[in-house]
C-alpha cells in the first residue's frame, strides 16, 4: 500500500502512527508544512522504514513563514522529496498569492539546483498558476499534484507535462472525480490519505 501524502508530524501521537505504518510495511510520504519541522519529523521513522520525509513550505503558511525559504534551500539536499509546496488561491489566501508565487518559484529553483526532486504539490484554486511555475522550472523534478481539483483542461495539460496525481478516497466522492480521473493515465495515479485532515465517512484518524 502507498500513502503518498500524509502529515505524520501533525497527529497527536505520531510515533504510534509510525509504529503501525512500519508494522504494515506501508510506503508513506510524510510531508511537512514548514522547513523548521523537517529535521524533527525525519527522525520519527526507523532507518529500515518505508516512510520517507518530504521538505515542505505549505502555501497557506507562505505569508507567515516565507523567511524559511533559505532554510529550505539548505536542507533540500537531505531528501529526495519536496512537499507540501505549491499555491492556494482560495478566498482566505488569495490576497497573499503574489508572495506565494515568489516563494513557490524559489522552492522550485532550489529543487532544480539540487538536481530535481519528487514534488507533492498543493494547487487549490491555482492549478493554472502552478503549472505555469512548473513550466518555468523544467529541472525541478517530478510533480505529483496532491488532491487535484482544478479544471479538466489543467489536468490534461499536467499530464502532457509529465505530472502524476495523488488521490484520496474522499476526493473520489466528488461528482467531478469521474470525468477528471478519466483524463489521467492510471499509471500516473498514486493513493494518498492527507491524514490526519481527511477521512472517509464513518472513519477518522484519532491518533
Amino acid at each position: 500500500m502507498i500513502d503518498f501524502h500524509c502529515h505524520l508530524d501533525l497527529f497527536p501521537r505520531p510515533q504510534a502512527v509510525v509504529s503501525e505504518v512500519e508494522a504494515a510495511s506501508i510506503y508513506l510520504l510524510s510531508v511537512t508544512t514548514t522547513p523548521k519541522a523537517f529535521a524533527r519529523t525525519a527522525r520519527l521513522p526507523t532507518k529500515a522504514s518505508r516512510i520517507r520525509t518530504a521538505l515542505g513550505l505549505h502555501p497557506q503558511l507562505a505569508h507567515e513563514r516565507h523567511q524559511e525559504v533559505e532554510l529550505f534551500s539548505r536542507l533540500i539536499s537531505e531528501t529526495r522529496y519536496a512537499g507540501e509546496i505549491g499555491l492556494d488561491g482560495g478566498d482566505e489566501f488569495a490576497r497573499h498569492i503574489v508572495l506565494q508565487k515568489e516563494v513557490f518559484n524559489r522552492l522550485l529553483r532550489s529543487c532544480s539546483d539540487a538536481g530535481g526532486k519528487f514534488l507533492s504539490i498543493h494547487s487549490r484554486h491555482a492549478s493554472g498558476e502552478v503549472l505555469e511555475a512548473l513550466r518555468q522550472h523544467p529541472g525541478c523534478g517530478t510533480p505529483i499534484l496532491h488532491w487535484f481539483t482544478g479544471p479538466i483542461r489543467d489536468a490534461e495539460r499536467a499530464v502532457e507535462m509529465g505530472a502524476w496525481f495523488s488521490v484520496g478516497l474522499p476526493m473520489l466522492r466528488s461528482k467531478r472525480a469521474g470525468p477528471l480521473l478519466a483524463k489521467i493515465p492510471r499509471e500516473r495515479i498514486l493513493t494518498e490519505t492527507d491524514a490526519p485532515f481527511a477521512s472517509t465517512k464513518g472513519d477518522a484518524y484519532p491518533r
